[in-house]
């Protein structure tokens, strides 16, 4: 079996971090799809490591809910279910609203100018139709906004939930109506430009409210 997977050695990092945050990414990111087998002669031949490190990855990977271990076959990333999916969202919807009324009240000229630039990548990312570029320039777009906040701790959350939303943000972008979704974001970015608080609130809700209701489908039909 051949892995995709992309390596960044740190010197600061022991090697069973870096293990560990290597395969992290990897199925945050769909790189390591759901389902698929952790076979750890081979995750260690690709990765230029002994066995241990990788034992000892998937075995962390398991308490944190992205690695199954089944009786007889071994370890696999595991699927996406709407459970997960919903209580990322429950998090996520409440945290973006507060996230939209700081950006609001703080973002300034620049900021702004910013978020139009990222709306123009978005926009022409969608026209490529390329899922992977639409995906990180939609992520783009919202880190603009997070920044926005001047909120370092409130940041750093989002962050942390922006990876969990890493496994679903494709399934989204495959069968979402992206002109709705084009049309969602000038919506917010309206909002932010002339301060309505209330207006950017409900419509970055709505935005969300759509994804979980695209993925939730696709999890369902799977």
């Amino acid at each position: 079996m051949e892995y995709n997977l992309n390596v960044k050695m740190s010197e600061y990092l022991p090697l069973r971090d870096v293990v560990f945050n290597t395969l992290r990414q990897a199925i945050l990111r769909g790189e390591l799809a759901p389902g698929e087998r952790l076979m750890e002669i081979q995750l260690a031949e690709r990765l230029g490591v002994s066995r241990t490190p990788i034992r000892e990855a998937i075995r962390k990977l398991e308490l944190e809910g992205l690695v199954l271990m089944i009786p007889r076959k071994g370890a696999e990333v595991a699927r996406i279910s709407e459970k997960s999916l919903r209580d990322v969202l429950e998090v996520r919807r409440s945290i973006e609203e507060l996230a939209i009324e700081l950006a609001c009240q703080r973002m300034g000229e620049e900021d702004i100018q910013k978020l139009e630039e990222a709306q123009k990548v978005f926009a022409a990312a969608i026209v490529s139709g390329d899922a992977m570029e639409i995906a990180e320039s939609d992520e783009q777009y919202h880190s603009v906004i997070y920044e926005g906040t001047d909120n370092p701790r409130l940041i750093q959350i989002l962050n942390n939930l922006r990876e969990q939303m890493y496994r679903y943000r494709l399934e989204y972008i495959k069968d979402a109506d992206l002109q709705i979704l084009l049309v969602e974001h000038e919506e917010i970015l309206k909002a932010i430009k002339y301060r309505h608080v209330a207006e950017a609130k409900e419509t970055m809700r709505a935005h969300i409210d759509n994804q979980a209701i695209t993925v939730s489908k696709n999890i369902k039909e799977k």
